[in-house]
């Protein structure tokens, strides 16, 4: 091939990869991005649940009463409930899924015009030429067949425990909370990120809640040091894997 078509087909692939290409591009030797958390009530085809509701209970307050009105407990309520408080996340992931999937499709057709009688006769005569038939004027088929197959076979375990802060208070009491531990060793940092939306009632009483209770979670474990540098491709191979269409 010469260079110029060798050219050629390169920026024709290129081309082809458009944007998603220099997006990967410039993302090479950076871990994959976590979703910003956002209000579930702008996605596409959202609709707000309506249930029946308990009649509101008016609440009574004693002046002379030791008894805080609102208190969940006799003493101070030491768990987290506004901006800048703590509380330990307890992550706990177990995912197991198996799917094994198959399809197969098949499509065949066939269709053929012709004319006889006295219209035939004409059309032979003065129309086509000799070696044609007017009963077979045109005779078109096909035939098309797709097969596919996939299997996926996962198992994810993880368990560990960090501390989150209170960042905000949604008008409805809901918390919105963050963690991020950092633990080095030698010349390997691992990292564990936890953010997500809460609510005061899942709060245990030794204040720490379980990571199934949190909406809108957002979970990362990883690192970065010398041991993920050596099991990550080099720059290079990651671009090529990028670019190259085969």
């Amino acid at each position: 091939m010469s260079p110029y078509r060798t050219f050629l087909v390169c920026s024709v692939a290129l081309l082809a990869a458009g944007c998603g290409t220099a997006d990967k591009l410039k993302n090479i030797g950076q871990p994959p991005a976590l979703s910003a958390i956002n209000d579930p009530t702008t996605t596409a085809g959202y609709r707000p649940v309506k249930m029946p509701m308990p009649q509101p209970t008016p609440v009574h307050y004693a002046a002379n009463s030791l008894w805080q009105s609102g208190s969940r407990s006799f003493f101070k309520d030491q768990r987290a409930r506004q901006v800048g408080d703590l509380l330990t996340v307890i992550v706990t992931i177990t995912d197991k899924a198996e799917i094994d999937n198959a399809t197969a499709r098949s499509r065949s057709g066939s269709d053929s015009v012709g004319a006889g009688g006295a219209v035939g006769t004409v059309i032979d005569k003065f129309l086509l030429p000799g070696y044609v038939n007017s009963s077979d004027l045109a005779d078109v088929s096909s035939a098309s067949s797709q097969s596919g197959s996939g299997t996926v076979d996962r198992s994810e375990t993880l368990e560990t425990k960090v501390a989150a802060v209170v960042t905000q208070v949604l008008p409805n009491g809901n918390l919105v909370i963050e963690g991020r531990q950092e633990v080095r060793v030698n010349f390997e940092v691992r990292e564990l990120i936890v953010a997500g939306v809460i609510r005061p009632e899942d709060i245990g009483a030794e204040n720490t809640i379980d990571s199934a209770k949190i909406a809108e979670a957002r979970i990362s474990y990883g690192g970065r040091g010398q041991i993920t540098d050596v099991q990550q491709p080099r720059y290079g191979a990651q671009a090529l894997d990028i670019l190259l269409p085969f």
